[in-house]
């Protein structure tokens, strides 16, 4: 079906993500999926090509483009030429804004151009045994220790959980219901474990983990937004995430029934 909502700028780049997933993700898909993991290096390959937070800003590395359609035509593409276990919509999109429009400006200098390059992956940590659709049962806790943050808890189903750099970890900070901050930890703190790749029945090559914090000591400039205010936040990033969902699940849609159509097609039965 013919859609008029994308210019001929938008079409160009349609044209240079699809070569870029066809040379440089297809290939590889099927290892990917062998190992349930993508190499580090397709991210770093992404950000040469500019096509990871798209949005931020030039100072910081980015394209400083806010037009959300570049990054359907990144999830359209993916899902016929690439491997939707390639999170790099979950890196841009809905991690990559947290920072962008929560931190500091020595926050987004600091976290910023490496996640620009792919040479950060990023990942957010909200789901716990008992929590996932309602947040406001987030048990993992972060405490005010004068000069830094002691966290405790776990987090499970992490997308990119054994690839990120940089998590954004929910924690209570509060006793009331919506008491929730948000912290960055980064790898290689101490007291931050990472489980097992968990297996699933579909997107094998999308690495999903447990995460473990176990006395972490956050410092005081990795609170990302207000203290206490991170459920409020959520709300708000969460929106866009609904956006991105119904782009991925039209476009692997569309994918397997041009599948199914051109195997019908060719398929000759009984001789």
């Amino acid at each position: 079906m013919d859609r008029n909502i994308f210019e001929d700028e938008h079409e160009m780049f349609r044209d240079a993500a699809r070569s870029f997933y066809t040379n440089e993700v297809l290939p590889h898909s099927e290892r990917w999926r062998e190992q349930g993991i993508v190499d580090r290096d397709a991210f770093l390959k992404a950000g040469e090509q500019g096509m990871l937070l798209m949005w931020a800003d030039e100072k910081y590395g980015g394209a400083g483009v806010h037009d959300f359609r570049y990054e359907q035509i990144l999830i359209e593409e993916i899902a016929k030429y690439g491997d939707p276990g390639f999170f790099m919509t979950l890196h841009s999109r809905l991690v990559g804004p947290y920072i962008g429009e929560l931190g500091t400006e020595e926050q987004k200098a600091r976290w910023l151009p490496k996640c620009i390059s792919g040479e950060h992956i990023l990942a957010v940590a909200i789901t716990e045994a008992g929590a996932g659709s309602d947040v406001s049962g987030v048990r993992t806790k972060a405490e005010d220790k004068g000069d830094h943050y002691l966290l405790n808890g776990s987090k499970t189903f992490i997308s990119n959980g054994i690839l990120a750099d940089l998590v954004i970890v929910v924690a209570r900070t509060d006793s009331s219901r919506h008491g929730l901050s948000l912290f960055v930890v980064e790898r290689g703190m101490e007291g931050f474990e990472r489980g097992k790749n968990l297996k699933k029945m579909g997107m094998k090559s999308q690495d999903t983990a447990e995460l473990f914090f176990n006395n972490v000591k956050i410092p005081k400039e990795n609170l990302l937004g207000e203290w206490n205010r991170g459920f409020y936040q959520l709300m708000h990033f969460l929106a866009e995430e609904r956006l991105l969902g119904a782009c991925q699940y039209l476009a692997n849609a569309e994918a397997a029934f041009d599948a199914t159509m051109e195997y019908t097609q060719e398929r000759k039965a009984f001789g």
